[in-house]
């Protein structure tokens, strides 16, 4: 069983040009009238965190209470999706409201290349507008962001940092220092201290922004010391595309099957040798990300902040559990793609709602500065999912469009885009030889049939292929 002393303990433990030129602009003559006015921010972004990987949700097995609030005392949006699924280019959607095609952030290199100076971040107009910001955790995002300014800084720009001796890089005022190791703790655990620290300090009236970034649960999956028999004896149910594979993926194309992000015949099979260990690995994760989230929010309880800060909470990405045997990303189904979506605000959002309309990550940076009151950069492609709520919805979005660039990579995943309706999806794998997928989600949510080819289809598939074409046009790709 689970060892609940060590958990009580630890839930009672510790309590660029354009950046370089927005952190020496002064401030606007109202910006400090406006700050007692504006709500603190804090956006927590969690790392492969599948829409259903919540209590809240209906998940079986995992119990996430301190996300459940966040979703009880706010809206939960059940069709929140990534536009691009992989950990860099998913951050740099978050930060600048850009698909990946037109901030030019297509996949996981260039990792030493700032964003271009011309592409304004969130962060920037807040503090432009009177904001502290700080950024803690994995940021696994062109140049770890370090060109913006930042008034505290402790992270990291891998895909992961050695869970118990993590390798972080910390800053204050504009100055982040070299790399550091920081040793016999939990990196999650320790960012969340840090965040803490940082929290307590004062700023008089200014209003504060704090991007808490996890990297659990992130392959090597490592968990945290007070979890390490937490599932044992516990059953874990095998997806039912689980074998599909031994029955040759009728109607997947060859792109599906021959992908090489597979549980225990696969590259990084020293990390997913079996559907248990994966599972029970990513759950136990998940749990010390909602550990840490709850130490905050009792920190907001317990100083008077819960209900003058917004919270907004989601992931970068989906996560396959075993569906079709694979683990990873990168694929446009929906278990890679979906994502959780939440905000809180009761000043402007009211509790418990649960919301339907398909928001992305690229409408993360215009809700949060929507939450703050600041203007939304005509540069910005995404849109405040508030606008989502309440009367006059129906312009919102019917349909989106889906990019993945990273090839060639150890998984073998070939470069894929396509488009999601309400209804359907189209997938296509633009590589010669060209392949693709359809599907009716409203009657095979599992995607399990293809249509593609299906003359009972023919019009909706040349339909779809049409807007797919249209939405590569609207959403201009970045020249090189």
């Amino acid at each position: 069983m689970e060892d609940r002393t060590n958990r009580r303990e630890f839930m009672q433990g510790g309590v660029a040009a354009l950046g370089t030129m927005l952190a020496a602009s002064s401030q606007p003559l109202n910006a400090m009238a406006a700050n007692s006015k504006r709500p603190n921010l804090i956006f927590i972004f969690n790392e492969g965190q599948r829409a259903d990987a919540l209590s809240i949700a209906g998940h079986p097995i995992l119990k996430t209470p301190n996300q459940d609030r966040i979703a009880r005392e706010g809206v939960r949006f059940t069709n929140g999706f990534c536009t691009n699924a992989l950990c860099a280019p998913a951050r740099s959607t978050a930060m600048t409201g850009m698909w990946s095609r037109t901030s030019g952030a297509l996949d996981n290199s260039y990792l030493d290349t700032p964003l271009p100076d011309d592409i304004p971040v969130f962060t920037d107009l807040l503090r432009q507008a009177g904001y502290e910001t700080a950024l803690v955790g994995k940021v696994h995002a062109r140049n770890a962001l370090k060109e913006r300014y930042w008034d505290y800084y402790l992270g990291f720009n891998s895909p992961a940092t050695n869970y118990y001796n993590p390798v972080l890089a910390e800053g204050h005022k504009g100055k982040i220092g070299p790399e550091k190791v920081y040793e016999n703790c939990y990196c999650d655990d320790f960012v969340t201290d840090k965040a803490l620290e940082w929290l307590q300090q004062e700023r008089g009236d200014k209003p504060f922004c704090l991007l808490l970034w996890f990297q659990t649960p992130h392959a090597p999956f490592y968990r945290a010391r007070r979890h390490l028999d937490l599932y044992n004896g516990v059953t874990i149910p095998k997806p039912d595309t689980f074998d599909d594979d031994l029955k040759g993926y009728p109607g997947k194309p060859r792109a599906f099957v021959e992908a090489k992000n597979k549980i225990g015949t696969t590259v990084m099979g020293d990390v997913t040798r079996s559907l248990e260990e994966l599972c029970k690995d990513y759950y136990a994760g998940s749990v010390a990300v909602d550990e840490n989230i709850g130490r905050v929010m009792n920190w907001l309880d317990k100083t008077g902040h819960m209900d003058d800060t917004a919270i907004v909470l989601s992931s970068d990405h989906g996560y396959f559990l075993g569906e079709w045997r694979l683990f990873d990303k990168r694929l446009m189904h929906e278990p890679s793609i979906r994502v959780p979506m939440m905000v809180r605000y009761p000043k402007r959002v009211r509790p418990g709602q649960v919301n339907d309309a398909m928001v992305l990550d690229v409408d993360i940076a215009p809700t949060i500065l929507d939450l703050a009151d600041v203007d939304v950069p005509s540069k910005m492609q995404g849109k405040s999912m508030l606008k989502a709520l309440g009367k006059g919805t129906e312009s919102w979005r019917k349909d989106w469009l889906y990019e993945y660039y990273e090839y060639p990579n150890p998984e073998s995943v070939k470069p894929n885009r396509g488009i999601r309706t309400q209804t359907h999806k189209l997938i296509h794998y633009y590589n010669t030889p060209e392949e693709f997928e359809l599907y009716d989600l409203v009657n095979d949510p599992g995607e399990k049939r293809n249509l593609y080819g299906d003359p009972s289809v023919a019009a909706l598939q040349a339909q779809l292929k049409e807007r797919l074409r249209q939405m590569l046009l609207e959403i201009p790709a970045r020249k090189a």
